[in-house]
């Protein structure tokens, strides 16, 4: 693909990145990318490994899907129902 794609941005500012970049970049669906920008251009770049001691809400989701991605199955779903049960008991302690 090397002529220019066109996009808009939507009201939430999402931009839908085509199949066919997308594959070429080797990203993926829960993959990791960082957005820079330089001289005014947005550059998107798909990545493995969130920068140490970025803490922000959206790099730690990233490195947990990441993280996650590579578990056993078994520890997932472990994961998962600890989740569940600490999110059960905030519940309850907000209601009780």
């Amino acid at each position: 693909m090397n002529k220019p794609v066109y996009k808009i941005i939507d009201s939430k500012g999402r931009v839908l990145i085509p199949r066919e970049l997308r594959g070429a970049s080797g990203m993926d669906y829960g993959d990791i990318v960082r957005l820079d920008l330089q001289n005014g251009r947005v550059s998107v770049k798909k990545i493995d490994i969130v920068e140490i001691g970025d803490k922000s809400p959206e790099a730690v989701e990233a490195f947990v899907r990441a993280a996650i991605r590579e578990m056993p199955e078994e520890k997932q779903i472990a994961i998962a129902a600890r989740l569940l049960e600490l999110l059960q008991q905030r519940k309850e302690g907000c209601h009780g």
